[in-house]
């Protein structure tokens, strides 16, 4: 779970001025620091709860290529790039190795002719992914019992990193560069001049600044909100669980049907269920309905659907406030929703029925996580019209771990103006009117 690395924070005041602050210490916004502070900024990065503590540390820790939009690979390959250059990420614990990605076919109706379909479409970028057949399947796992007969969509180049220790050590090192790190500080407001930010305003006091980069995940929307921006992005929940370490197991992550595993480091495995998120009717929702018909038309088919005790949780939060009152941000520092038990339970009866190999697993933790999800599945990178000197970087979409170095960099070279790692225009807020 979050945060099992120590932060090397000396800083206990926070600055009275600084070039840039970044709003959130998850694994875009720690990413967006270090690059800010290589290049000789000065960065203070603010972060309500804990580095790592929400998303960034809760998901299953896969970076992949595979399946992902032929937008966004792109910027996922400059992201594997980041996670392993010795330059960059790659001298850093942060668990990533390369392991291969299997998605068995059978997962759902008429994935098979899926992946051959997305193969086509990112036949140019050059990657390795292509479809193998069972026996195949068998040779890279052996042991499992009905392998699917249409064989798996393989990328034998696609890896994983530590979700507990990744955005703390690379904000360490994001330290270590000069940037100033600041937990349990939620950011209030902005205070801006003709349209451009002059302050931002902390809990703590405020930080006179010249650019703010917004990488609150969750919580962007309703910042967003506060400062008249209607960033459209709703949130869904996943849920995810660990096993003890046990011997033998496979070292290659897999998505199978209705289950799915990536192994840990220290030799246990995350096991939980790919495309199984929850998707809680909260007030938003309503507010949002025009601009998600689609997916929540295709919900109503196919997503789980859930109205309870998460929409009176959001109506009586408030979406306004004064700058010297306390906010939302500062009553619930973690977002830590309860973990969905039967999609958990079903992931390994599932498992274990699938590769008896699993069959004694224990299970040593479980958890729920929030994930911010924009209309087209997306991320939002970019800068305001309204708001020139505020850039976001959010709504990664259930991508961000992965994404996380190429999305931080991406934001960071946006501030510094000049050229970028990859075409910024796919990810840029006007789509959205914004």
């Amino acid at each position: 779970m979050p945060n099992d690395k120590n932060i090397n924070m000396t800083n206990t005041t926070l600055p009275k001025q600084t070039d840039v602050v970044i709003i959130g210490g998850g694994i875009v916004g720690v990413s967006a620091a270090w690059h800010l502070a290589v290049a000789g900024y000065r960065v203070t990065l603010c972060e309500k709860g804990i580095i790592g503590g929400e998303q960034t540390g809760r998901n299953w820790g896969w970076c992949r290529k595979t399946l992902r939009d032929p937008m966004e690979i792109p910027l996922m390959q400059q992201s594997a790039q980041d996670w392993q250059d010795k330059k960059v990420f790659g001298n850093l614990e942060t668990g990533y190795r390369t392991t291969g990605i299997v998605y068995f076919s059978g997962r759902q109706r008429g994935d098979t002719e899926h992946y051959v379909n997305w193969l086509s479409s990112i036949r140019d970028f050059g990657l390795d992914s292509h479809m193998i057949t069972a026996s195949e399947v068998d040779q890279l796992i052996p042991g499992g019992t009905n392998l699917p007969r249409d064989g798996a969509l393989f990328t034998p180049s696609d890896g994983c990193a530590e979700p507990s220790r990744a955005a703390s050590v690379i904000c360490t090192a994001a330290a270590d560069a000069g940037a100033k790190i600041f937990e349990n500080t939620a950011v209030r407001g902005l205070e801006r001049h003709a349209g451009q930010v002059r302050e931002v305003v902390t809990e703590k006091g405020a930080i006179r600044c010249d650019a703010v980069v917004l990488a609150g995940g969750a919580w962007s929307r309703l910042f967003a909100g506060q400062e008249g921006i209607n960033l459209p992005a709703l949130n869904v929940m996943g849920s995810a669980m660990r096993t003890l370490p046990f011997p033998n197991g496979p070292n290659i992550s897999v998505a199978g049907r209705r289950f799915g595993w990536r192994k840990r480091a220290d030799g246990g495995y995350i096991v939980s269920q790919a495309d199984a998120t929850i998707f809680d009717i909260v007030p938003d929702s309503f507010r949002l309905v025009w601009a998600f018909r689609p997916q929540l038309l295709q919900g109503l088919r196919q997503l789980r659907l859930r109205f309870g005790a998460a929409f009176f949780h959001e109506l009586k939060r408030a979406r306004k406030w004064a700058l010297d009152e306390t906010t939302p941000f500062e009553l619930e520092r973690i977002a830590n929703p309860a973990p969905a038990q039967a999609v958990l339970e079903e992931a390994a009866e599932r498992l274990k029925k699938a590769f008896p190999v699993f069959d004694q697993i224990q299970i040593a933790h479980r958890w729920g996580g929030l994930i911010d999800v924009t209309p087209d599945a997306l991320p939002l990178i970019g800068t305001s019209a309204s708001v020139p000197s505020l850039i976001f970087a959010t709504g990664f979409s259930g991508h961000g771990f992965g994404l996380g170095p190429g999305g931080g960099r991406l934001a960071a070279e946006l501030v510094m103006g000049g050229s970028t790692c990859v075409d910024p225009s796919p990810f840029a807020p006007a789509r959205f009117g914004l």
